[in-house]
């Protein structure tokens, strides 16, 4: 590591009703990779922000490359060497990969209401080389997966000569190959002496990347630690001011023999190959594989979000025909989507009525009226048995971490009768200790007798609360394995077994031989 880039002290913030940065401080060495951690709302994304130029700070001092600066703007920032990569990308998917580069920059003809395309295109492409970037200038950002645009946001920051660049988030939808192409540009621009702040909620990244890690509680710098000397345990302690762990206590083993769900043969595309499974009383069955396996299809086409090419479905021994959401919910099966913002909530709504969105009708009388008291009686009920955190019941879920979140949209389910839960990617984007307690709830759920079923990439999340667990291969069921025999390896042999097939529904009590999967 080099010299300090960046020094922040005595940094205060301060919003209508919340005092979100108290006494902060951070520290940037110029070729470092340095994390930014804490719970949601700790004040990590707002202190950075006050260093992009998005907020004003309060109160307190910056010093960027030994010099005092005001920060007033992003422009001023970027003018400085100062870039920000924000959560939500900020780009412009009608334009091409050099328009959204150099946007309001572009180089000009001779006659200067011309833009001259070539040479934005050149100019592009050496910026693309030197990252070692196989993309297109010319091709239009909306066509480009999550990960691509990343890469555009970074070769736009650099085009601004950036040597500080701050990455939010920069791995919550990437797969496993997508991290590994940005670590190598983020370890890249550290040879050349870029420092890089990385605020992320995975732990298990820290290892791999930062070199130091600062930790912030509720508004508040707690400490600054090289990454090598501390543990995850102990950054986690730090986090939350108490000891947590990421995993949760054993899921209780209480399924009995009722199937409340079957699954055979269900086939849609390419997407989802012959998959057939069952679904007991009081399980929680997770669905593990890599990204594009196939799980959230399935999970759709059970729910009737996406039709089937053929297959069938039986609930509790009857078979039934589901052809959109309504008629899920009215056989009990809820489905918690991974873009619980987009799909699972109505952001300008209150909690209140989140909570009765998915059964509004069971609050409406005779004559149309909705009966006030009877949501708010319900969806008070829920706050406190979920343990919301929210102001009141009026408040905009919007407004709400990403963990008070999920527990609305598992209120909504709780309120609509649904036995049969989908979760999605349950803590994406949420921090360690509102992960604890979605895993507690999920625990709770199955106490009393309800069934999941839960998705996600996390391999020690799936082994921790899994009863079961079905691994996928592109739209295939290539494995099943009990809690007592998966292992991360057994899973990994399977998610990548493109050519072996094992219909878990067939045997669901005794998993697949890996060697026999692969030659088959």
């Amino acid at each position: 590591m080099g010299d300090i880039l960046v020094l922040m002290e005595g940094i205060e913030k301060s919003f209508p009703g919340v005092h979100a940065l108290s006494d902060c401080r951070f520290e940037l060495r110029s070729g470092e990779i340095h994390a930014l951690v804490g719970e949601n709302g700790a004040g990590k994304s707002t202190l950075m922000k006050v260093l992009a130029g998005v907020y004003a700070k309060d109160a307190g001092r910056i010093v960027y490359k030994g010099q005092a600066v005001d920060i007033p703007n992003p422009r001023a920032a970027q003018h400085l060497g100062i870039s920000m990569i924000h959560q939500e990308l900020n780009l412009m998917p009608h334009l091409t990969v050099a328009q959204n580069i150099f946007i309001g920059r572009e180089p000009r003809r001779r006659l200067r209401f011309l833009l001259d395309e070539d040479e934005i295109n050149d100019r592009t492409q050496q910026l693309l080389d030197m990252l070692h970037l196989r993309l297109d200038p010319r091709a239009k950002v909306a066509d480009l997966t999550v990960a691509k645009q990343q890469m555009v946001e970074i070769a736009k920051a650099l085009s601004f000569n950036a040597e500080v660049l701050i990455m939010d988030e920069p791995t919550a939808a990437l797969t496993e190959s997508e991290i590994d192409e940005l670590f190598r540009i983020i370890r890249q621009l550290r040879e050349k002496g870029v420092g890089v702040v990385h605020i992320s909620h995975r732990l298990e990244e820290l290892k791999q990347i930062s070199d130091r890690v600062t930790v912030m509680r509720d508004g508040r710098y707690i400490d600054t630690l090289r990454t090598q000397d501390v543990s995850i345990d102990r950054i986690i302690s730090m986090m939350v001011g108490r000891t947590i762990y990421e995993t949760a206590p054993e899921a209780p083993d209480n399924a009995d023999r009722e199937v409340v769900l079957e699954v055979k043969n269900l086939n849609r595309g390419n997407v989802i190959r012959d998959v057939s499974f069952t679904l007991k009383k009081g399980e929680i069955l997770g669905f593990a594989g890599l990204m594009g396996a196939g799980r959230t299809e399935v999970a759709r086409a059970i729910f009737g979000a996406d039709p089937i090419d053929s297959g069938e479905v039986y609930v509790r021994g009857r078979r039934v025909h589901i052809h959109s959401p309504l008629d899920a919910v009215r056989h009990g099966i809820g489905y918690l989507s991974e873009d619980r913002k987009r799909y699972g909530l109505t952001l300008g709504m209150d909690v209140e009525n989140n909570i009765a969105l998915a059964a509004f009708n069971k609050f409406v009388g005779a004559l149309g009226w909705v009966n006030r008291a009877s949501v708010r009686q319900t969806a008070r009920r829920l706050v406190d048995a979920l343990s919301i955190r929210t102001p009141s019941l009026q408040q905009q879920v919007k407004n709400l971490s990403g963990g008070n979140q999920q527990k609305v949209v598992i209120g909504k389910w709780l309120t609509a009768d649904t036995d049969i839960l989908i979760f999605d990617e349950p803590t994406r984007g949420i921090d360690v200790g509102a992960k604890s307690e979605i895993y507690h709830l999920l625990n709770d759920l199955v106490r009393q007798g309800k069934s999941i079923i839960m998705i996600s990439s996390e391999l020690p999340e799936i082994l921790r609360m899994s009863h079961r667990i079905i691994v996928m291969c592109e739209g295939r069921i290539t494995g099943e394995l009990s809690s007592a025999e998966a292992t991360q390896e057994k899973i990994m042999t399977y998610a990548t077994q493109r050519g072996g097939i094992m219909n878990a529904g067939a045997s669901s009590h005794s998993p697949a031989d890996p060697a026999q999967s692969r030659s088959a």
